[in-house]
């Protein structure tokens, strides 16, 4: 039973699905078919699967069922299948030597294209370095001009500042002067 099993499912690799579907869709014989349905396409598919009948068993109330019969394969289909391979064409001296050298220039050619790729690619890191080396120093360079304005303002300011305080003192001192005279002139005056 295992040995039967084995044997279907190894036909089953063997056939197609469409010829197994044509097979159970026209279970006559392939001589019935012949004379009946010429045009058919399943035709060739079941002339292919010669070696296997599928016989129809008593309709189910699930679906229905088939049972494939597997025949003995002939010696006749196994001469079908040899194939001779085409002979082999001499392959001279000069024809290796291009090869060989078709194969060097390919090598050179690739070579040469990972080479300029890597020299693209280190070109290119060159320029973002730079690109960044020059954003960096022109950050650095305005950040320097904005620091120098602000000190400047910030001098100015402060300049401005200690010359109203000495402004102030001044006009302090010109006024205590001036209060100091006055009181002296008045005491003078009353004396």
């Amino acid at each position: 039973m295992a040995k039967t099993a084995i044997a279907y499912k190894e036909k089953m690799k063997e056939i197609s699905v469409l010829s197994f579907i044509c097979s159970c869709l026209y279970p006559e014989t392939p001589k019935n078919i012949l004379g009946d349905f010429e045009d058919r396409f399943c035709l060739s598919f079941l002339h292919v699967n010669a070696d296997m009948a599928i016989k129809p068993i008593n309709k189910r109330a699930s679906g229905q069922a088939f049972e494939v019969i597997l025949k003995p394969s002939s010696p006749v289909s196994d001469a079908a299948h040899c194939v001779t391979t085409p002979p082999k064409r001499d392959v001279s001296l000069e024809d290796i030597q291009k090869k060989l050298e078709a194969a060097e220039e390919r090598r050179r050619s690739q070579e040469a294209q990972v080479l300029r790729a890597l020299a693209e690619k280190r070109d290119h890191e060159r320029d973002v370095l730079l690109k960044a080396m020059e954003e960096n120093s022109n950050f650095s360079r305005m950040a320097e001009e904005k620091l120098q304005v602000k000190m400047e303002h910030i001098e100015e300011n402060r300049q401005a500042y200690l010359a109203a305080i000495m402004e102030r003192l001044q006009e302090r001192e010109r006024h205590a002067q001036e209060v100091r005279r006055n009181k002296e002139l008045r005491e003078e005056v009353t004396a």
